[in-house]
């Protein structure tokens, strides 16, 4: 995961807005509005964009990387 809470949140309510925007919009602009509402909805439910990945951006206070030693004990 890189995107943090708040980007989530943003990117949800942006990408909903978007598609309902989609709706009301002339057939040229209609697919380009859907696919921009539904990128950031996607993001935004997986929690991982990787645009952020390439340009080494990290919005997740959260590391979820495996530590060679986790689960050994002793």
């Amino acid at each position: 995961m890189n995107i943090g809470l708040f980007d989530r949140v943003t990117r949800l309510s942006t990408g909903l807005g978007v598609v309902l925007f989609d709706y009301v919009a002339s057939a040229g602009w209609e697919v380009v509005f859907l696919l921009f509402g539904a990128w950031s909805v996607m993001t935004s439910v997986f929690g991982w964009c990787p645009f952020y990945r390439v340009f080494g951006v990290n919005t997740c206070p959260t590391s979820f990387k495996a530590t060679p030693d986790a689960g050994t004990e002793g």
